[in-house]
């Protein structure tokens, strides 16, 4: 039995299907053969028509058109001798239902770039990254910069009550000047926190979005830059702020710094009164007894919150010459959209076609921390964004190294092969660490974190509790128990489906936990060699293996000892087996993989046994 869909023909809004199943006669008389397809709001039944007779099988076909959807579940049902029967994924049945994990997949008009598809990105906290020498960084009000690149970063507010205003002073020539070493590791995406200007050192306040911020450089550095990592072979994806601005804004300009008349002067001062700004509509406001009052990010004052309803706001960010334009006319290939759990659908419509306006392939990821992602238009519709920050997954396999979370990690894969679309799939960021989380080195290392929280890496201590984390020193032990595991995480991010992120510094053994003390700046000059050259042979495998790009994937195993899974195409397959054990364990192999060569293996693990925390990846004997 086996059946094929092929698209005739594709309009934008959706596309037309050839759809043919063949029925064994074995199975006794076929008759009504219908293709079963749904979508979490409705169900869809099409009848098809017999064809001919070949051989001992019977063809049935239909054609059918569908509308443009990231993800649709078909199944097929017919009668065999008077028996109701189910035609699913893995089998024939009658069972009285079929579930979503048993269904095929079909996206519609879900263009997810092919260059995106299980690639290596490289995350980097710009101001953290690389200073240049000779380009001079000159003081800016309300601005500390680090004379010593080597010392901590500021951990809470500063003696003024300042947050986030410790400057580096790194810089995208620094980007530019290290892309051998970027390369190096395999890397081929590039993804930039914000460089717009903003008022505080991670840049997610924006003050003025066509400029460049004065300490990361200029609009034409971001152009070298991105023209070099072209010509390196890899692409660059900008994180992009589009829910909130900074209260320091042209937009907003609560200080008078700009020249702009800004929505709060005219709201907020009296010898404003009576005068217009031309950012009022930018902004979302509630009304509190007759007066108009600004709502804020998580009610922090200084990230005023966007009108994702405004006109004026929408065409400022989408339209033709807009903020979007803007950015791609600096040479990105794509956009990482800040908090997207908070924009609206129709918004992030408008950012698609944007970007799509100015580059037919580019990719779109976002930042999004719903349990169910697929719940929202933007993704579901084909008509927003490609793809995802992994925090279920990472949160998952973390939890499997830290605390035997077997469950926790069966169900995230489940729920991810069968919910998301393929190509989202291949495309989800699954990262070591990001700005907004502990270092996975000190997540695997230190008994710090809440087994009980929302995700793995939360504090016992809660993450702001900042005189704690001032003082938080990893030991050597603890230390070197961190890089253990993380080595053998890592290695599983490599061959799992998706992109395999590396947040900068991760690499070389950088440390730090909460949200701030994770953004030090990288050690150059003071590397953990060792783990670098880890990573490099992590790349090198990746690049050596293309077909784990856009490979199939099927969870083998998962137990209190191995993650087993197999990664495999019609031409090539691999099996990988990481251990979370401290203890060495035996391996029992399947017997197509008893003689297949060692793609990979961590420390001196066999195709017999594993050692503490080991991995090893096999590739099937043709």
């Amino acid at each position: 039995m086996g059946h094929q869909i092929t698209q005739i023909a594709r309009t934008e809004n959706g596309g037309k299907y050839k759809v043919s199943i063949s029925i064994p006669f074995e199975l006794g008389w076929i008759e009504r053969v219908k293709l079963n397809i749904t979508t979490r709001t409705q169900k869809n039944v099409y009848p098809m028509q017999h064809i001919k007779n070949e051989g001992d099988m019977a063809y049935f076909e239909t054609t059918i058109e569908l509308p443009r959807y990231a993800v649709y579940h078909y199944y097929f049902s017919f009668e065999a001798n008077s028996r109701f029967q189910y035609y699913k994924k893995e089998n024939t049945s009658g069972d009285n239902s079929v579930t979503n994990e048993e269904c095929w997949k079909l996206s519609v008009n879900f263009d997810v770039p092919e260059w995106a598809k299980g690639a290596i990105m490289y995350q980097i906290f710009v101001d953290r990254y690389k200073r240049t020498r000779g380009l001079e960084k000159k003081p800016m009000k309300g601005r500390d910069i680090h004379e010593n690149w080597n010392e901590p970063p500021v951990v809470g507010p500063n003696e003024k009550g300042q947050w986030c205003v410790d400057f580096y002073c790194g810089d995208v020539k620094g980007i530019t000047d290290t892309m051998k070493y970027i390369k190096k590791l395999g890397v081929d995406i590039i993804y930039l926190c914000p460089i717009s200007e903003s008022q505080s050192n991670h840049r997610y306040d924006t003050s003025d979005y066509r400029s460049i911020d004065p300490y990361a450089g200029t609009s034409e550095l971001v152009k070298e830059m991105c023209e070099k990592a072209h010509k390196y072979g890899m692409q660059v994806i900008l994180d992009v702020v589009f829910d909130h601005t900074g209260n320091d804004s042209v937009y907003y300009n609560e200080y008078g710094n700009y020249d702009s008349i800004g929505a709060y002067q005219v709201v907020k001062i009296p010898e404003y009164k009576g005068k217009v700004s031309p950012y009022s509509d930018f902004y979302d406001t509630d009304c509190h007894f007759g007066k108009h009052e600004f709502k804020f990010w998580w009610n922090f004052h200084n990230m005023p919150k966007c009108d994702c309803n405004s006109k004026h706001w929408r065409e400022f960010i989408c339209g033709v010459g807009g903020v979007i334009d803007f950015y791609f006319s600096l040479g990105v290939d794509g956009l990482r959209l800040d908090v997207a759990d908070d924009l609206n659908d129709e918004f992030v419509e408008y950012i698609h076609t944007a970007a799509i306006r100015n580059k037919p392939d580019a990719f779109i990821i976002a930042e999004m921390w719903e349990k169910d992602p697929m719940d929202r238009r933007y993704l579901k519709n084909a008509k927003g964004i490609h793809s995802l920050m992994n925090y279920r997954l990472t949160d998952a396999v973390m939890r499997y190294y830290k605390y035997c979370d077997v469950n926790k990690l069966s169900g995230t894969l489940k729920f991810i092969s069968t919910e998301y679309p393929t190509g989202t799939i291949l495309t989800l960021m699954n990262f070591t660490s990001t700005h907004d989380i502990s270092r996975a080195i000190e997540i695997f290392g230190c008994n710090i974190f809440n087994e009980y929280a929302d995700w793995a890496w939360d504090l016992i201590r809660g993450n702001g509790d900042c005189e704690w984390i001032k003082q938080h020193q990893m030991t050597s032990y603890e230390y070197h128990c961190g890089k253990m595991v993380l080595k053998s995480y890592c290695f599983a991010l490599t061959f799992l489906q998706g992109i395999f992120s590396i947040f900068y510094g991760d690499e070389v053994g950088v440390r730090g936990v909460g949200n701030l003390a994770n953004r030090a700046p990288y050690p150059w000059g003071h590397r953990d060699k060792d783990l670098l050259k880890y990573f490099r042979g992590l790349g090198k495998i990746r690049k050596e293996n293309q077909f784990l790009r856009t490979a199939e994937q099927k969870i083998v195993k998962i137990d209190h000892e191995h993650f087993v899974f197999e990664r495999y195409n019609e031409n090539e397959s691999i099996m990988v087996i990481v251990s979370r054990t401290h203890h060495i364990t035996k391996v029992d192999l399947p017997e197509e993989y008893r003689d297949g060569d060692v793609v990979a293996r961590l420390k001196s693990c066999t195709k017999q046994e594993l050692s503490p925390f080991g991995a090893i990846a096999i590739r099937k004997t043709k």
